[in-house]
């Protein structure tokens, strides 16, 4: 199967999954989001580009195992809710559990299963603007997928409001 056949049949399958599947596939396009293959180190399931694209690790997934797989569905939702969010909020840890937290919550209710005990953890965390739960969260993602995963490279708040947060201690 070619890049554009094995691209609608995803889509259509991520938009089948489920409402959240649905809006994302909407999304990519309406954007003209091109979804692909690329490999990457392991500790990554899927990327987004500045470019509008959106790759699965092809060190997890192949074309036909990505139309099977649940993961490979949240994953999308995952990284179109980082396109969604914009580069600065999608770079900092505040973007990452808000995608998390849409990734696994989806992921639980496809498949039913419980999660490892970090996710679990990391599902009943607030999303909001408290620095220690947003360092909970970063070391909770760190737990789950690793060093590797750089989460702690990240700032904690989109880079705009970092930086204001030290300058004024306040937070906005």
């Amino acid at each position: 199967m070619n890049q554009a056949e094995w691209m609608d049949r995803y889509l259509k399958k991520v938009s089948e999954s489920s409402e959240e599947g649905a809006e994302a596939a909407r999304f990519a396009r309406e954007k003209n989001i091109r979804v692909g293959m690329k490999r990457a180190r392991r500790s990554v399931g899927a990327f987004w580009t500045l470019g509008k694209s959106l790759y699965l690790n092809k060190v997890h997934y192949t074309m036909e195992s990505a139309l099977e797989e649940p993961r490979a569905t949240t994953l999308f939702v995952h990284e179109v809710r980082h396109l969604q969010q914009g580069i600065f909020t999608a770079l900092s840890i505040y973007g990452e559990l808000d995608a998390w937290q849409y990734e696994f919550r989806l992921y639980k209710k496809l498949t039913g299963r419980t999660l490892k005990p970090e996710l679990e953890e990391l599902l009943a965390l607030s999303l909001g603007h408290d620095r220690a739960t947003l360092r909970q969260a970063r070391s909770l993602m760190t737990k789950f997928a690793g060093f590797w995963y750089l989460a702690w490279l990240l700032p904690l708040f989109p880079i705009h409001k970092e930086i204001a947060y030290w300058v004024t201690r306040k937070i906005f």
